[in-house]
């Protein structure tokens, strides 16, 4: 397969069409069929451009065919806009005519009904059996303006810019491209995904990233289909291009809308915050917002931080912006002493002496260029905002003219807010001008630098990649799936309160001791022998929340009480629940912990994205209290801090009314452990420990319960997981002839620092063998693509040696899975002084190993011709070398997998 072939995206015949044919062009004005060809025509399209309609022989000056069968020469994308009931056929003879790509603007099908629904698969079932992508059904279109692709309904056209824009929404679309003609925003591409039946999410943001055209990102998302692509897809273009999202449905009536209208699958909105979080993307709420982060990228508006700094000329203003900031967790900049000395020398006596900076009322230009360069210079401040409201000595263009000079020599984002209408325009059209993001409010302003801001401090969030298991003692999991298999077997799907409790301990996690008592008289022998006072709970499949049920007595502190609490526990679940199965009735020692604070852990499975660990405050209110927060597992030490800091209850762990602090390891390890669980244990459908008690002393689990089932079809491991988890199964030992020891392993983001060194101390031949380039060091672009791997579609292997806080890597070896899909290019370089001793061998036969167990048909490697030692590595690898149909100088290795 030739290397442009493989360079080519698969997408490339919808998104690059070199000919378009319009099924059901019409010559009726205002018809969909009309538009779509005008539009076409008038974006300028170079391509072949052809109507099909069987009723004409023309349509605008074009010759028009009775079918797609009948276009004389071979068609990329065919964009379809007849009745449902007649595309099927359509793209039958799409099929037949070798078309690769359809667009189907069509509606009539899964949003219509069961008749609807069938009619899309079976358009499902026709594109798989022809090999071809469709976007849609029921969309608005595409557009590629550069290109001169405007395959669309929409009234008009777009500029050719830099902002990529994918939308479940036509009408999200159309909105935006009406906002970005008056202001000169241009789009690389604009694609509206309608049902997204075939191509999803994740292929399209997957084509974005290869793509060179598009600087930013944006969605603007309903449902998901395809989970782990999504994500996948997400975490490659967050690290390397900004990625701005909007998702509707936050609220199950909206979910349900959604639902209808695109028919793709909604889960749990806060699942799916913690998903596009963790991914590095910046979420906003409203279309305002999202046209707002739209303009300051194409503004060029770059975080470097979230502190920021408030200049105002009016108090009010000032403090309006500065309660925004604080509402949306954005911290206002501690100024540095050698900044406030310098405002304190220029600025008036009353000035406001702190952040917000309030210039007073009188404040000229020479006012507002002090302050700005102050804070501009202030190595705490990550942004400012300007504020002015018009006053009677006020200048307010002369002002503006100081905020345009010191925009153009900044890093850091300067946002700007003329209060007013009539006196500012000219300063708003300055602004507009030199591309300087300008609001007459202060509340966008201060949201448009926080959802800049969350770029970075998701970036952060991004570089995490935990394994599936913590550093802990390894789980009994033999023992934990036997358990499981057990209940099933059984054909239960809730665990009782011991078995759930077996499963947890089998993790490591720290849990009360509790015996079934089946009677009254085995219960007051269980008490004995634990010892009093006791605690003592009902024991149902059936019931959930066992105090609601009275089926919880406290404190029982002998044998008389223990057979007195056993009968009203029965009595109390026999009067409320009936029907409810009762095992016996479980008792446990009265835990002692008067400095305990009870919180809920728990595991839920969300229908997009898998399993999500919740975390928050637990107890007999903890659907009242509704405090949760929720993350994607794997988690490490970081994301654990980051989730319970999202919640209320982070702020009852430390000390507070004369108690102790709690054991903060002891909290985070059960929440790793839990991980773990998530991880390991694709059968988990729920799990709820509530309450965990923490205190000074450590963690118990005091009560728990989960739900499992039987995966539906034998899975992958982690293949359960939106993300995957870092492959801790292939870290591997190695030694060298002489004896010396090293560790192979996948690369880890953690590992920039040793990868530059390595690429440093190569010899000049070695780096230009593997770069193919006089290049002395990684950018640090390719030090973040080298590093940042996605594991599910790409591999790198580092071999090092020393030990863990002083490594040294001397090899690495990685392969990038191709466009196509199905083939993946590699690349190898080995240390000067390692070279020829084995390692590189070593290496590739592990590479090769993942890239065939990862179902790819061929790896792929591009050698110069001069390297004779990779060459000889290749074939004696069962590669088959030949000459690069592009390049002389270099040879094509081929191995079949």
């Amino acid at each position: 397969m030739p290397r442009d072939k493989l360079d080519r995206h698969y997408l490339t015949p919808l998104l690059e069409p070199s000919s378009v044919a319009i099924v059901g062009a019409s010559p009726e004005p205002g018809t969909v069929g009309a538009v779509l060809l005008e539009n076409m025509q008038a974006a300028g399209f170079r391509g072949g451009l052809f109507p099909v309609n069987p009723k004409h022989k023309t349509i605008a000056g074009l010759p028009c065919f009775a079918s797609v069968r009948d276009v004389p020469q071979r068609v990329d994308l065919a964009v379809i806009v007849t009745p449902a009931p007649s595309v099927r056929g359509i793209l039958e003879d799409c099929g037949e005519a070798g078309v690769r790509a359809a667009c189907v603007i069509s509606a009539g099908f899964g949003e219509a009904g069961p008749a609807g629904a069938k009619l899309e698969r079976a358009l499902l079932d026709t594109v798989r059996r022809y090999r071809i992508r469709m976007l849609g059904p029921n969309c608005l279109g595409l557009m590629r303006p550069h290109a001169g692709v405007n395959a669309t309904f929409a009234r008009g056209g777009a500029h050719a810019g830099a902002l990529g824009l994918i939308s479940q929404s036509g009408a999200v679309c159309t909105a935006l491209l009406d906002w970005a003609a008056p202001h000169g925003i241009g789009f690389s591409s604009v694609v509206s995904l309608g049902a997204s039946t075939d191509v999803d999410f994740g292929e399209l943001v997957d084509y974005l990233v290869s793509d060179s055209r598009t600087e930013h990102i944006l969605l603007y998302v309903e449902g998901v289909r395809d989970a782990r692509r999504f994500m996948s897809a997400l975490r490659a273009a967050a690290r390397i291009k900004p990625v701005i999202l909007l998702k509707s449905g936050r609220r199950p009536e909206g979910s349900r809308a959604a639902v209808s209208h695109t028919g793709a699958m909604i889960g749990s909105d806060d699942v799916f915050e913690a998903a596009v979080r963790r991914a590095g993307v910046v979420r906003v709420a409203t279309i305002g917002q999202l046209v707002a982060a739209a303009h300051a990228l194409s503004r060029k508006v770059r975080p470097r931080g979230e502190r920021l700094a408030i200049i105002t000329n009016g108090g009010g203003p000032g403090v309006m912006a500065a309660d925004r900031a604080a509402e949306l967790g954005i911290p206002l900049a501690e100024l540095a002493p050698q900044t406030i000395e310098t405002l304190k020398q220029a600025l008036p006596a009353n000035w406001s002496h702190g952040n917000p900076i309030d210039l007073i009322g009188d404040a000229d230009a020479a006012r507002y260029a002090t302050a700005l360069d102050a804070c501009l210079a202030d190595p705490g401040v990550d942004g400012v905002l300007a504020i002015l409201t018009p006053q009677a000595m006020t200048a307010p263009l002369e002002i503006a003219r100081v905020l345009v000079e010191r925009a153009g020599q900044s890093g850091r984002p300067l946002l700007s807010c003329w209060m007013g209408e009539n006196q500012v325009r000219d300063s708003h059209a300055l602004f507009a001008e030199h591309g300087i993001p300008s609001f007459r409010t202060p509340e966008p302003a201060v949201d448009m630098f926080a959802h800049v801001s969350a770029f970075y401090r998701n970036q952060k969030i991004l570089l995490q990649t935990p394994g599936p298991m913590s550093q802990g003692a390894p789980p009994d999991l033999d023992n934990a799936r036997v358990l499981i298999d057990a209940a099933l077997s059984e054909h239960r799907s809730v665990l009782s309160e011991l078995e759930s409790k077996a499963l947890l301990a089998a993790f490591h996690v720290p849990i009360a001791r509790a015996v079934l008592a089946r009677s009254a008289n085995e219960a007051m022998m269980v008490a004995q022998e634990l010892g009093f006072p006791v605690a003592m709970k009902i024991d149902s499949p059936d019931i959930t929340h066992k105090s609601d049920a009275g089926g919880v007595k406290l404190n029982v502190g002998n044998a008389q009480a223990v057979r007195e609490s056993w009968q009203a526990i029965h009595d109390n679940v026999a009067r409320l629940r009936p029907n409810a199965k009762v095992n016996g009735v479980i008792v446990e020692p009265m835990a002692a912990r008067p400095n305990g604070r009870e919180l809920m852990v728990g595991v839920v499975r969300d229908p997009v994205f898998g399993p999500a660990i919740t975390f928050g405050l637990g107890g007999t209110a903890v659907e009242v209290l509704a405090d949760r927060a929720v993350a994607l597992p794997p988690l490490n030490g970081m994301l654990v801090d980051e989730l319970v800091r999202g919640t209320r209850a982070s702020k009852l762990l430390g000390e507070f009314r004369q108690m102790p602090a709690i054991d903060r390891a002891a909290l985070d390890a059960v929440l790793l452990r839990v991980s773990e669980m998530a991880c390991e244990l694709p059968q988990i459908r729920e799990m709820d420990i509530n309450p965990l008690v923490v205190d000074e002393n450590g963690a118990l689990v005091l009560d728990a319960r989960i739900v499992v089932e039987r995966p539906a079809t034998a899975m992958a491991r982690y293949a359960h997981m939106a993300i995957h988890p870092y492959p801790t199964r292939l870290v591997s030992e190695w030694r060298a002839a002489d004896g010396e020891r090293v560790v192979l392993r996948p690369i880890r983001p953690e590992d920039a620092e040793i990868e530059q060194a390595f690429v440093r101390k190569l010899s000049p031949e070695s780096r230009y063998f593997r770069f193919m380039d006089t290049i002395r060091e990684l950018t640090p672009q390719m030090l973040v693509r080298f590093t940042q791997i996605d594991y599910d579609r790409e591999m790198a292997f580092i071999a090092v040696t020393g030990e863990k806080d002083s490594e040294t890597e001397v090899g690495v070896a990685r392969y990038v899975t191709n466009p196509d899909g199905t083939s993946c290019e590699y690349a190898i370089v080995v240390a000067d002084e390692w070279q020829r001793r084995g390692l590189g061998r070593q290496m590739m036969a592990q590479l090769i190993d993942v890239a065939r167990a990862r179902g790819l048909a061929h790896m792929i490697g591009h050698i110069l011709a001069t390297n004779r030692s990779m060459l000889t590595l290749a074939t004696s690898l069962g590669f088959v070398v030949g000459e690069s149909p592009d390049d002389p100088t270099v040879r094509r290795a081929t191995l079949t997998l």
